[in-house]
């Protein structure tokens, strides 16, 4: 690793007047390249604010900043500066898994120490650090003598924009991200609209806001995002809307256990909030802003985890095939096998058999068990799910010895699943039960659930509470050498470099959508869109690989609306380093050609390279893997067939490759034909060019090996 911080000069004359609160005295900080500047200032009232510029025009105008607390004043006038100090940063750091190794973190950060003039004298930083490829800003409040602790009503931070800019969307619902995305003016958004035509039994929308990352495209081609960083020990932030100021305004989730959001102890520092700025839409998906802005590493060598591959017992639950439970009952407060058993019980020994023995024969190192554990039969539906799970009971028909010893035989490990039903207690006080039962058996991830409102009532999945609760699990968890992939979970915010345990999770609307919606599932745009909004936040379990799109044996009112060619480009397109091969082992055996792709894909890369996109429409990405120099290329579109033309300068200029493309057949169409798929082997150099046609819904994977 190399570091190097440098500090600047902030103008004598700046600091000398910075407390007189004239509009004249601009403090103002510079990207590394200069493309993008921050400048803050106080108005004539003490009210502090920021604008950016990108390119030398305003892209964030005049937005105040400020806090509302319970019990004492706000904190959004009268204030004075004290002080501010720049300091340049220029360092790289490794990445023990990830979209590449090494991640360059190079910005130069503003540090303004603010002061109220009212009696309080309350003292706070405001500290941006501007990157080229966008904003990050945060508020730090120190330790001081008249002012020990914050409740916090509202963060009054704003985000004031200057065009009616192409909006892509989710409600700011305070319990789940798992809404299909709109598309509109910000002028149009109305998130309350989801109200009625969710069929999610635990969403709650209080508001016109938005969840972050939301993605906006302008006119001149300027593309924004914004989110959050280093969410720790804080509410979740949504973005209320106003429409007709063309303003966002931090919204934070609450609880209706308290009448403020946030409750800390000084000192403290909230999450940083981001803005992506860039004129690609690629370079979006390229940017390491929300990671760099995390703290390094702090739980040490992890690499007891090995990014995989995985199959399971999950996608036949959705189908219908079987069952999560097994068809026990709770006689005196304990699970009984009264010899009612429905037949459809998913996770026998058998069957996770069957599993390991296929990802055993295909590369694939991980098999994903759900439905094990007594307790699937009551959690639905029941109000009082605490207790429910004991997490270290198997149902009668599951041999946890037998199945982890045949598992190791294999080379294949288990991976552990855990549904706390949102009972939150009961998952805390059985962890270390757990989690030990984890390490002793070898298994070194969990898909961790919280499907339904959360116990205790009155909070919500994305308020303080929650994001404790699903920190403090991950941080547990990592004593216990466990790696955690959350799903119904709080956003990422990049603290997978802080804990590079935590891999992965859900936050979308994912695959099982497909499976069992009522309203036609996941449409041809969504992942389109999905890389560019979701996916800016971190690695998404997504659960590809589906063959079978149109399962009608099961269920035949649904469909995957995506081409088979599709289906095998996500592994690239989407990043994970736990990729779940979702399909039934029979529907794999069954189409061995497209199969191979699975097989030879990698999970951990050496390098990414965003070749092309536009949001919403289309994308195609390049990785290359590590140790291997392998590299794998993956397209998608929307619902709109169109040509991609590939450029290969990227590869090794001294080497040829062998290419085999996975790609959509002359007649392919999402709907009418989607396994129609062509597979073709060509010589690839860095000197080549490619034009591929991708059909309605489709898409197309490349793998390549050095000759």
């Amino acid at each position: 690793m190399r570091i190097k911080i440098l500090s600047l000069l902030v103008a004598v004359a700046l600091i000398a007047c910075a407390g007189t609160n004239s509009e004249q005295d601009t403090i103002k900080v510079n990207s590394p390249s200069g493309n993008i500047a921050v400048e803050f200032n106080i108005n004539t009232k003490g009210r502090p604010y920021y604008t950016v510029r990108f390119n030398n025009s305003v892209a964030i105008d005049t937005s105040y900043l400020g806090f509302e607390f319970e019990g004492s004043e706000p904190i959004k006038s009268g204030i004075k500066v004290l002080s501010a100090k720049i300091t340049a940063h220029d360092e790289s750091w490794e990445m023990p898994w990830g979209e590449q190794r090494v991640v360059a973190n190079r910005y130069n950060e503003l540090r303004i120490l603010l002061k109220e003039e009212k009696d309080e004298e309350r003292a706070l930083f405001v500290v941006f650090k501007a990157y080229d490829d966008g904003i990050g800003f945060r508020y730090e409040f120190p330790e001081q003598d008249n002012w020990t602790e914050a409740r916090i009503a509202e963060e009054l931070t704003e985000f004031n924009l200057t065009e009616d800019y192409k909006t892509f969307w989710i409600p700011g619902d305070w319990d789940i991200y798992e809404h299909l995305y709109s598309t509109t003016k910000f002028s149009e958004i109305d998130a309350q609209s989801y109200i009625e035509r969710t069929n999610l039994a635990q969403s709650y929308i209080p508001g016109n806001a938005v969840n972050t990352p939301v993605t906006m495209v302008g006119e001149s081609g300027i593309h924004l995002s914004f989110h959050e960083a280093a969410l720790i020990d804080y509410a979740g932030m949504t973005l209320q809307v106003d429409t007709d100021n063309l303003r966002l305004t931090s919204n934070l989730v609450g609880s209706e256990n308290t009448s403020y959001k946030v409750f800390k102890k000084l000192p403290f520092e909230t999450p940083w909030r981001t803005i992506q700025i860039t004129d690609k839409a690629s370079d979006l998906i390229a940017s390491n802003l929300i990671v760099n802005l995390n703290e390094p590493n702090k739980i040490g060598d992890v690499s007891w985890f090995t990014p995989m591959k995985y199959t399971g017992v999950w996608w036949e639950m959705h189908l219908g095939k079987s069952s999560w439970d097994y068809g026990m009952e709770m006689i005196n407060g304990k699970w009984v096998d009264t010899g009612k058993a429905h037949g459809k019980h998913g996770a026998t020994t058998e069957n996770v058999k069957s599993f390991i023995d296929f990802s055993a024969a295909n590369n694939i190192g991980g098999v994903l068990v759900e439905g094990w554990n007594t307790g699937w039969e009551r959690w639905i539906g029941f109000e009082d799910r605490e207790g429910v799970f004991d997490f270290i009971t198997p149902y009668p028909d599951y041999d946890l010895e037998e199945v982890t010893s045949y598992a190791a035989q294999k080379g294949v490990e288990i991976i552990m699943h855990h549904e706390t039903s949102a009972a939150t207690q009961t998952y805390e006080q059985q962890q270390d039960t757990a989690y030990a039962l984890m390490n002793h058996y070898g298994m070194h991830a969990v898909k961790s659930g919280y499907v339904g409102k959360i116990l205790p009532k009155g909070e919500y999945h994305h308020g303080q509470y929650m994001v404790n609760q699903y920190n403090n699990a991950a941080i547990k968890a990592a004593t216990y050498e466990v790696a955690v992939n959350a799903h119904e979970p709080i956003k990422a915010t990049g603290l997978r470099r802080t804990y590079p345990n935590i891999i992965s999770r859900e936050g979308l609307r994912g695959q099982e959508f497909n499976a069992w919606s009522g309203d036609g599932g996941n449409p041809p745009e969504h992942l389109p869109i999905v890389a560019f909004t979701r996916m800016l936040a971190g690695p998404i379990d997504f659960t590809p690989g589906v063959f079978n799109i149109k399962f009608n044996e099961y269920r035949e009112d649904n469909q995957v609306n995506t081409t088979l060619a599709q289906q095998l480009a996500l592994y690239v397109v989407i990043y994970s380093p736990v990729q779940m091969a979702a399909d039934l082992v029979e529907h794999y055996e069954a189409n061995p050609r497209a199969l191979q792709f699975i097989k030879d894909v990698g999970v951990d890369w050496e390098q990414t390279m965003v070749l092309d996109g536009a949001v919403g429409d289309y994308v195609a990405i390049a990785r290359e893997e590590r140790e291997t120099g392998n590299w794998f290329v993956g397209g998608i579109t929307d619902e709109n067939g169109r040509t991609m033309t590939l450029d290969f300068s990227f590869l090794d200029k001294e080497e040829s490759y062998k290419a085999t493309i996975y790609k959509d057949g002359p007649l392919a169409h999402w709907d009418d034909n989607p396994l129609d798929l062509k597979i073709e082997t060509v010589e690839i150099s860095s000197d080549s060019a490619l034009d591929i046609v991708l059909a309605s819904g489709g898409g197309f994977a490349i793998s390549m090996q050095k000759i």
